[in-house]
């Protein structure tokens, strides 16, 4: 799925040959926002129930995936600039807090206009954010799934 999110994403931000409809852009950079977006949700469930989907129970796994928040996520991926943390890791964070902003001008902003350059920058920024995750080391890729998932707490 988050490969064909990526296609579709990049269908939609070169789709006319001439001048691109807004909304296809604006699609576009939506649809890469969630590839992204889904790209580490299956990070965080294949970390907490298993990749193999042999070896899993597919409830939980659903249920590790769906538990993934925007909201939440952009704070972790915010946070993650300042933690010691793989650049890989700290490249796909920083890419999803940008594409997460453009994603809301993109659908709720009346006004934003959007050129295809930039919807093919963003559909890039993800696509090149799902290949970070994905060639990240195991350690990496579980230590960003415990900073999405594992809300930091002050010193009681």
């Amino acid at each position: 799925m988050i490969d064909d999110l990526i296609a579709l994403a990049n269908r939609l931000a070169t789709a006319s040959p001439s001048k691109p409809r807004q909304a296809d852009l604006r699609r576009a950079v939506s649809t890469a926002y969630y590839a992204l977006f889904h790209a580490m949700a299956k990070n965080v469930a294949d970390t907490m129930a298993g990749a193999v989907k042999a070896n899993r129970s597919e409830q939980p796994w659903a249920q590790a995936y769906r538990g993934l928040q925007h909201g939440d996520a952009r704070a972790a991926c915010e946070a993650i600039r300042n933690q010691n943390v793989a650049q890989g890791i700290k490249k796909s964070a920083d890419a999803f807090v940008v594409l997460r902003s453009a994603r809301y001008a993109a659908d709720y902003d009346p006004l934003h206009r959007l050129t295809r350059a930039e919807a093919v920058l963003a559909v890039q920024s993800a696509k090149d954010a799902i290949g970070k995750l994905r060639s990240a080391s195991s350690k990496d890729r579980r230590a960003f799934a415990v900073l999405l998932r594992v809300r930091k707490r002050g010193r009681g």
